[in-house]
């Protein structure tokens, strides 16, 4: 769609490239954006999250090294989500040669140009935590879901390259999640009627969140009957397994989240066009599709996708007790975790239970895992989606403990008063 933008001083500015080539250059890839929005104008944003520092390809690199060279710098505070490389023990990743230089590359380019290198798909763990109402450019789908819906910000599911035209500039399309009415909740889901036993477990969030994904697609849904004391760790679960089954940005959970302190709030007044009551044989039927591989083989363990909070790696510690796992474990991290628990001791001894911490990355997005294939077990509905055609592994899924008690067995064991899962 065509149209005639709303330009204030300072974009035109940009575009006029009195901030320089690369600034002009990122304000015309955002002027090109609003166009197939449909939208005119634009809306500051005060802070970024980047997706773009991962390697998906020597393009990806070029575009960075091409921005940083004209002088790009941003102007706002961007933190940098996951690279394809563990800076901190490079030997965890399997790239090789210029694959891999270019993947260092990449990282390199984009903290050229002032982001933060906090490498997390995480970063509201990290201290990036705008504020309710704050206008932000997030990328990473789990990032954006959690920024919209647990701290209440607002911004769309930006994509790679787009995410840092909107650091460079400070400004992104008044388009989307940016716009109050578009934030309304239009469905009810009802988990009023499940077990608290079960609302009390860790892998159901990340079921819910599986099945949400792929029932609302891009709608803003309203959740009422979870507790109301749900910890962040559990809605980021569900947050990031409804991102990558479906395009969920933003969904409200009544009495929790910041923009549904009750249902009439989260739809605005208006009726929902659809209420969904769950019960078990829904929830259960998506357990099982989580888990393709069935539970007569298992080779590897994977944790951490979005990244281990603290309190995951505590909880994880306890679950192990000093023993040592048959079968290797994955638990991705960000470093602000690291430096956390480090200098405290409570990361001594990992190396002797068989468990690997990769940090500034993640094994979806670059190898670390064996190209041999095999089965992977993970309580992560985000690796249990992207598991199979991202790593070669076929998936498991099961909650912490299982995957803890499964590691230690070397095959899978089951909780099977939970789920009635075999």
């Amino acid at each position: 769609m065509q149209g005639v933008l709303n330009y204030n001083e300072e974009q035109r500015d940009f575009l006029q490239g009195v901030h320089g080539e690369a600034a002009a250059m990122a304000m015309r890839i955002l002027s090109d954006m609003a166009r197939v929005e449909g939208v005119r104008d634009f809306v500051a944003v005060t802070s970024a999250h980047v997706d773009g520092c991962v390697y998906h390809g020597d393009t990806g690199c070029y575009f960075a090294e091409k921005l940083a060279s004209a002088g790009a710098r941003v102007r706002i505070p961007t933190s940098l989500n996951v690279g394809a490389m563990d800076l901190r023990q490079p030997s965890n990743v399997l790239l090789e040669g210029a694959t891999r230089d270019l993947a260092i590359r990449q990282m390199n380019a984009y903290v050229a140009m002032g982001c933060t290198p906090s490498w997390t798909c995480a970063p509201y763990q990290a201290g990036f935590r705008p504020s309710p109402g704050e206008q932000v450019a997030w990328a990473e789908s789990n990032a954006v879901v959690f920024a919209n819906s647990v701290l209440g910000a607002r911004s769309n599911r930006y994509g790679d390259f787009l995410d840092i035209c909107c650091a460079i500039t400070g400004y992104a399309p008044n388009s989307g999640l940016h716009r109050p009415e578009n934030r309304l909740a239009t469905l009810v889901i009802d988990a009023s009627g499940l077990s608290r036993s079960l609302k009390k477990r860790d892998d159901f969030y990340p079921v819910l969140g599986w099945w949400l994904g792929h029932t609302v697609g891009a709608k803003v849904a309203a959740i009422v009957g979870l507790p109301l004391d749900v910890s962040e760790d559990r809605l980021k679960a569900l947050g990031a397994a409804a991102a990558s089954t479906g395009a969920v940005g933003l969904f409200h959970v009544v009495g929790v989240t910041p923009e549904a302190p009750t249902l009439e709030r989260a739809l605005g007044g208006a009726e929902a066009v659809k209420r969904i009551v769950l019960n078990r044989e829904i929830l259960l039927d998506t357990h099982r599709r989580m888990s393709p591989a069935g539970d007569e083989q298992l080779d590897v363990v994977a944790l951490g996708s979005p990244h281990f909070s603290i309190s995951e790696f505590k909880v994880l510690l306890g679950l192990l007790k000093g023993r040592k796992a048959a079968i290797p474990i994955y638990v991705c991290t960000g470093r602000h975790v690291i430096d956390e628990l480090g200098p405290l001791g409570l990361l001594n001894g990992l190396d002797a239970s068989n468990i690997t911490v990769v940090a500034d990355t993640c094994v979806v997005v670059t190898p670390v895992l064996s190209s041999d294939g095999g089965v992977l077990m993970t309580n992560s509905g985000k690796f249990a989606h992207y598991g199979k055609s991202l790593t070669g592994h076929d998936v498991v899924f099961g909650s912490l403990e299982e995957c803890v008690n499964s590691a230690i067995a070397g095959r899978v064991i089951r909780d099977k008063a939970a789920w009635g899962v075999a």
